[in-house]
């Protein structure tokens, strides 16, 4: 089946070129500051399809993909703040007394090896967390403990060594690329169309992992480990290179933020942050990719219009959403659209896809 028939029914595909067509226009009728957090939003969508990747597909909850991101966002922000810095060291190694550039900062004076460890180093630590917890399978509750735990260490590293990453501060203080001013309209331009190409390219190639045979293991280890492995197929191993993919997508959309933003601290990868990226998946209907990306988008969104008028607000509304989700959409706004479409269907007697699939077959 060609890939372009696995993204869905025509209908399907009709709304999703019209969605694209709008957001192509958004530069168009947009402020330099609200396609910036457009932009930042859509970077988180690509968090979030490779979340829901492992978690809607795989079923591994993972509480850890703040730190995927983080190490993405640092690797370019240390390309950005050595490319400011010019033959000098940064300021913060300045101030903690550091005469010499570390030997690890040194790879990250070339743009393409930045961006090639921003992918490969997040992928690589999912990887071996991932190779070694399920190869014991040790999964569930666990693994949610293992990848906090994995936070904690982490951020506690970040912070501690400060004379090497900035400490609480992060890494800040940079403001062009290629010679482009990172604020200049243009060049804001330019990311939100290379941030939206990544996110459509990251959406078509998960969809096509999920709806591979690689995909359809994943499920089936999802719901059913034992038997799986009785059928002589490996569910660590499916799991493994799944969370890979997970966080090299998380490396990437870390630096497309940092882009965007301008400034990478461990906040931004602590346990909060990735809490909410687990709330942006289970928001938008996990299982689905583009659950993940309408979630990130709403509820990245609805963030932001709550933090301008309501500054003390925000906190209570995300507890709400989260036991709201619980215990009435357990299946996301992908979900309830799907019910509400089942029932239009039943009650005007119009045959769903699968009813006209057995139809098709039975008078063949």
């Amino acid at each position: 089946m060609p890939l372009f028939n696995k993204l869905g029914t025509r209908g399907q595909r009709i709304a999703w070129g019209v969605v694209l067509i709008l957001m192509s226009l958004a530069p168009l009728v947009s402020t330099e500051f609200r396609l910036s957090l457009l932009a930042k939003f859509l970077a988180f969508a690509i968090l979030a399809i490779g979340l829901d990747l492992i978690w809607g597909y795989g079923g591994v909850l993972s509480l850890g993909h703040g730190v995927f991101f983080g190490l993405g966002a640092y690797a370019m922000a240390m390309y950005l703040k050595l490319q400011a810095s010019g033959a000098a060291l940064p300021d913060f190694m300045v101030w903690n007394s550091v005469t010499e550039l570390p030997w690890f900062w040194e790879p990250f004076r070339s743009f393409l090896v930045a961006l090639l460890l921003g992918i490969v180093l997040p992928a690589l630590l999912a990887f071996l967390l991932g190779f070694f917890t399920f190869r014991n399978r040790i999964t569930g509750v666990y693994f949610t403990i293992l990848t906090q735990a994995l936070v904690m260490i982490v951020v506690t590293l970040f912070i501690g060594k400060q004379e090497w990453t900035g400490g609480t501060n992060g890494l800040t203080g940079y403001n062009q690329i290629f010679g482009m001013q990172l604020h200049e309209p243009g060049t804001t331009i330019m990311l939100y169309y290379v941030t939206l190409l990544i996110l459509v390219l990251a959406y078509i190639f998960c969809r096509w992992v999920v709806r591979s045979r690689f995909g359809q293991v994943l499920e089936a280890a999802r719901d059913g480990e034992n038997r799986v492995r009785f059928l002589g197929y490996d569910p660590a191993w499916y799991k493994t290179i799944a969370f890979t993919l997970s966080g090299a997508l998380a490396g990437i959309a870390g630096m497309l933020f940092v882009l965007q933003v301008g400034i990478i601290s461990p906040s931004m990868m602590g346990i909060v942050p990735s809490i909410e990226m687990v709330l942006w998946v289970a928001l938008g209907g996990r299982g689905t990719l583009v659950g993940a990306v309408i979630g990130a988008v709403v509820l990245n969104a609805a963030k932001t219009g709550i933090s301008e008028a309501y500054p003390e607000g925000w906190l209570f509304v995300m507890g709400g959403l989260f036991v709201s989700i619980v215990l009435f959409m357990p299946r996301g706004l992908v979900g309830v659209y799907q019910s509400v479409t089942g029932m239009w269907r039943k009650k005007g007697g119009v045959p769903d896809g699968k009813s006209v699939r057995k139809r098709k077959q039975a008078t063949s």
